[in-house]
Formats: structure tokens, C-alpha cells, sequence
């Protein structure tokens, strides 16, 4: 493992307005992602980053009184703070404004094009500039009187002379790849929808606009700029350096795209067909994560339930928030959250459970083994199941990280917490302190492993936090690796101790301002 690459994505997040809870939520899911493979040994290359062309960007700048760029860079520049509050580990953060994404999106045009599967003729159909997509007949219903498509946005019809790619070409082969990767789409529910969708039949796609020009010229034809998706997939292989050398960097194929389920579509049926008729490798796996819900509630800004991410982590510390959404939405499933449900999950999970594991075991070790690691003499079969247990969580973590389950992972180390908590409970160290001081350091010494083990497990989701308990247990910087995990590397009794303090406070409701 140590050493091999693993290129994972988030979606680039449209700019015509400040970021919200959606776009945070992706963020952080596919940073533990990168930080739980880093850790793992692998050479990670993470990439975030910004779409910035598109009717929607030259609409909301018109009503703003700027132009589209001076839009795009005062918006960009908020998703560029938001990704350093929430703790992102990005490599690169990517703007498709930017000179190196024109070239690669010109290059795969080219290709494209080169390969027969672009030509010229006219449009007529339903377009959503909300969702920057074209839908069929089919797709569309009718609603107080306003036609919409299937995410329930408005659709207008549009009629204009357009470059087309041939999408109805690449069925067969989309069905194929399908089949011969049953892992490249989740989750299940995902994929079952892309299959359905090809299955019903692929008309040619329109790539090409000319009623406005923010946007990437076509090569050789400049009235016209190429369709926003076209643009924005293709920032995925940019970021790879390409096509400066005109190979891709060893970084691609991306291992994993993390994605919205609304834009599942264009990653598993539109990028795929362009990547092939360019003759480039496609990424391994797409994953589409459901949507939050705001107590039940579809956020929007008409009915004023949007949650700026800057406050929540304000409100409740980065940590906190983190911790929350990945343990209590299912990724993949749509999840709901409230400010009860985060103050729940910060005083059970972390300051009554993780938190006061780690206070009384390490407070004792303090008072009573004179600040150091306990010495381990010997050892009950109530002490090696508990290790053993809390040793085999790697193992059973990577399988769930695999599968993008990161809520399970999660689970697994809270029922080794759940466990310990009992144990250090049935052993009563404070009574065993006067009777048999000797075992007293044993059953320290067991929890105090477990605690290592679990704070450098929890290091992708919690990262400051979980560094202050390893702190305390005088665990260096370079020993803070998965690799690091397991009983080879445990404590050392004898190690001097620096003194603890508590790591997750109990939220407490703000007195309210008289």
C-alpha cells in the first residue's frame, strides 16, 4: 500500500453564490476520505475547486452590476476560505478560469471531434439554466402553470444553431463498461438509475452554445462556447497537468469522484463517453451522496432555512461539525440535521463517551502512576478481547471506506468506545488503586491503548481534536500512521505524560441576550 496513488475528487461547486451547508457537507466527506487513505500509506493527490462559466454565472452578474469574472472571483474566493475552515486537506483547488483548464478543455475537443464524434447542426429543446441541463420531452411536467424538469427546476425552450456529440454512440459501450465494472458507480440506488437511463436510449447531446459568450470558445469556430459540462468534467483531468506533456500524470485514472446525486448523470454517462471518444482512461468509481435536509426541510433561500457553513463551525467548533455530519447522515442517504441533533451528538458521542473515556483514564494516570504510561503486568482475557477488538478496527474501517460508508466506519469505533467505557466501568481502577495497585496499572494501561488507537483512527474526521489526545499520550508526530496501529507499537509504560485536559466539552446552551 505505502506509496500507491489514489487521486480523488469532489465536485467543482458553481459559484453564483456563497457557499452553503451542500457544499461543505462534500467537502468534508471527501476530505476524511483523503486523510483516512493518507494515512493508510497512500500517495493521495486531492483536488476541490470552483466552476465558474455558465449562463446562471452571467445572469447572477448582470443582476449584481459586474462582469462574470469579477463575479467569479469574489465568489471563488469565499469557497477557497470555506475549504480552510472546515480543515480541507486539498492538494489543488482548481477555477476553470484559469489558462491551464482552457487548454485541457480545448485539447479534449479536439480529440473528441478528431474521433468523428462531434458535429454541427441545430437545437431545439428544453434547457434548465438552474441545472445547466437539457432534458427530453419525457422529463418534463408542468407545474402552476410553469414547465419543469426532473430536479424541479423551471425549463425554457431554446432553439439555436449547436455542435452536437454523438452520445447515442457510446450506449452500447456505456452498458459494457457498466457490466464489466459493477464497482465504478454507488451507491446501488445510483447506479440502478444511470443503467435504467441508458437502457431507455441516448439521443446526441448539444455541446455548444452562441446565445452568450462566458464561456470556453469552441476551437476553430469562436461564436460559439462549449456547454459548462463539457467545461467542468474536464477539470478532473487538468489537474493532472494534461495535456502540457500530452500524457496524463500517474495520477489518473481518478480512483473516486464524490459527487452530488443530482449530477450523477453527467459523471456516469456524459464524462465517461467524452473520455472515451478522447481515448483517455476513465475513473474508477463515481459516488453520489444524497442531499441535507434543514429539520426535514429542502434548504432554499425563498423560505430562509440556508446555514452558512462559517457559522455552524462558529457556533459548534470545526471538529464538532465534522464529527456530526459524517456520523449522523449515511453517505449516500439523504439526512436531515438540527441544531438538537448536533448539541446530542456532541455531549454523548464526544464529551460523555470518547471525551470522558479519555479525561478519567488519563486524569488517573496522572494522579496515580505518577504522570507516565502504566506499567502492564499481567493480563485478564477481559483485557486482551478489548484489544483485540480495538485492533481489528482498521481492518473492518477499510472495508467501509472502500464502500464510502463512513458513517459505519464511525460506528464501529464508538462500539469499541461503548465497550472500553464498560470495561473501565467493570474494573473500577479508583477501588483497584487501594486493593491492587499493580492491576490498577494494567486496566489504565488497556484503556490508554485504546484511546491511542482510536485517536489516530478518528485523525480523518477529527484531525485537531484527535492530535491533542495523542499529545497526551506523548505519541510523536511521525507515529501517528495507521501503520503506527496494532499491538507492535504500543505504549511504552514509563513515558513521561503531559498533563491532561479535557478535549470535548459539553455544548451548552448560550444564555439567551436580555
Amino acid at each position: 500500500m505505502s506509496g500507491e496513488k489514489f487521486y480523488i475528487t469532489t465536485a467543482i461547486s458553481y459559484p453564483n453564490g456563497r457557499p452553503h451547508i451542500g457544499h461543505a457537507y462534500e467537502l468534508i466527506a471527501t476530505d476524511v476520505l483523503a486523510r483516512f487513505k493518507r494515512l493508510d500509506g497512500y500517495d493521495v493527490h486531492f483536488l476541490t475547486g470552483t466552476d465558474e462559466h455558465g449562463q446562471k454565472m452571467l445572469q447572477t452578474a448582470r443582476k449584481e452590476g459586474m462582469t462574470p469574472k469579477q463575479l467569479a472571483d469574489r465568489n471563488a474566493a469565499e469557497f477557497v476560505e470555506m475549504a480552510k475552515v472546515l480543515g480541507s486537506s486539498n492538494d489543488d483547488f482548481i477555477r476553470t478560469t484559469e489558462e491551464r483548464h482552457h487548454k485541457a478543455c480545448q485539447e479534449l475537443w479536439r480529440r473528441m471531434e478528431a474521433n468523428g464524434d462531434i458535429y454541427k447542426d441545430s437545437y431545439s429543446g428544453w434547457y434548465s439554466v438552474r441545472d445547466e441541463a437539457y432534458y427530453d420531452e419525457s422529463e418534463i411536467s408542468e407545474q402552476d402553470g410553469v414547465k419543469i424538469g426532473p430536479q424541479g427546476t423551471p425549463v425554457e425552450w431554446v432553439e439555436e444553431e449547436s455542435y452536437f456529440f454523438r452520445l447515442s454512440e457510446y450506449q452500447d459501450k456505456l452498458l459494457a463498461h457498466y457490466e464489466a465494472e459493477p464497482d465504478y458507480m454507488g451507491p446501488p440506488s445510483r447506479k440502478n438509475e444511470v443503467v435504467s437511463f441508458v437502457k431507455g436510449g441516448l439521443r446526441d447531446l448539444s455541446i455548444s452554445r452562441t446565445t452568450f459568450d462566458w464561456g470556453i470558445p469552441v476551437p476553430g469556430d469562436e461564436k460559439h462556447v462549449m456547454y459548462v459540462w463539457v467545461d467542468a468534467l474536464t477539470n478532473y483531468v487538468t489537474a493532472t497537468g494534461w495535456p502540457e506533456t500530452n500524457v496524463l500524470n500517474e495520477y489518473w485514472p481518478a480512483n473516486l469522484h464524490i459527487i452530488g446525486k443530482d449530477i450523477v448523470r453527467f459523471h456516469a454517462v456524459y464524462w465517461p463517453a467524452f473520455l472515451m471518444s478522447a481515448g483517455l482512461p476513465l475513473p474508477k468509481r463515481v459516488y453520489g451522496h444524497g442531499f441535507l435536509f434543514n429539520k426535514g426541510e429542502k434548504m432554499s433561500k425563498s423560505v430562509g432555512n440556508v446555514v452558512d457553513p462559517f457559522d455552524l463551525v462558529n457556533a459548534y467548533g470545526l471538529d464538532q461539525v465534522r464529527y456530526f455530519f459524517m456520523r449522523e447522515v449515511p453517505f449516500g442517504n439523504d439526512g436531515s440535521y438540527s441544531h438538537e441533533a448536533i448539541a446530542t451528538r456532541m455531549n454523548s458521542d464526544l464529551a460523555n463517551n470518547l471525551g470522558n473515556l479519555a479525561q478519567r483514564s488519563l486524569s488517573m494516570i496522572a494522579k496515580n502512576c505518577e504522570g507516565r504510561v502504566p506499567v502492564r503486568s499481567s493480563h485478564t482475557d477481559a483485557d486482551d478481547a478489548l484489544l483485540a477488538a480495538c485492533y481489528d478496527l482498521l481492518s473492518d474501517s477499510r472495508k467501509h471506506i472502500e464502500r464510502q460508508e463512513i458513517s459505519r466506519y464511525l460506528e464501529e469505533v464508538w462500539r469499541i468506545l461503548g465497550e472500553a467505557n464498560a470495561y473501565i466501568d467493570e474494573q473500577a481502577p479508583w477501588a483497584l488503586k487501594k486493593t491492587d495497585p499493580a492491576r490498577m496499572e494494567t486496566v489504565l494501561w488497556t484503556v490508554a491503548e485504546v484511546v491511542r488507537n482510536v485517536a489516530i483512527l478518528l485523525l480523518p474526521v477529527m484531525p485537531t481534536s484527535c492530535d491533542k489526545l495523542l499529545d497526551y499520550l506523548a505519541i510523536s508526530k511521525t507515529e501517528r500512521t495507521f501503520a503506527n496501529l496494532g499491538s507492535d507499537n504500543a505504549l511504552a509504560s514509563g513515558t513521561e505524560l503531559p498533563k491532561p485536559s479535557g478535549v470535548f466539552p459539553r455544548y451548552v446552551e448560550p444564555e439567551a441576550e436580555t
